[in-house]
């Protein structure tokens, strides 16, 4: 079952995960809303579309804009719609 791990603690443990790009997309339900501080950082995908990040929280620790999410993805991208990746030292295990 997909698993992502950051600082000793599991993010998130699901098995419903999409893959875009070698990346896994994890239902955004699956992570407890206490570990996500919204951020003000945007970046654009050109066919996706604009990313919204979230800062991490776990334990005494946080990683800036570690999770990242498509609020309103471009229709080729629609499958990730309320999901959410990670990266900067979350690990993802299939």
């Amino acid at each position: 079952m997909p698993r992502a791990i950051w600082n000793d603690t599991i993010i998130a443990d699901t098995p419903d995960t999409v893959v875009v790009e070698g990346n896994h997309y994890l239902p955004l339900s699956a992570i407890d809303p206490a570990m996500l501080t919204p951020s003000t950082t945007t970046t654009v995908c050109g066919w996706k579309g604009t990313a919204n990040y979230y800062t991490l929280t776990a334990g005494d620790a946080q990683n800036k804009d570690a999770v990242w999410y498509y609020a309103d993805p471009k229709p080729a991208a629609a499958e990730i719609k309320g999901r959410v990746a990670f990266w900067k030292g979350v690990k993802v295990t299939p």
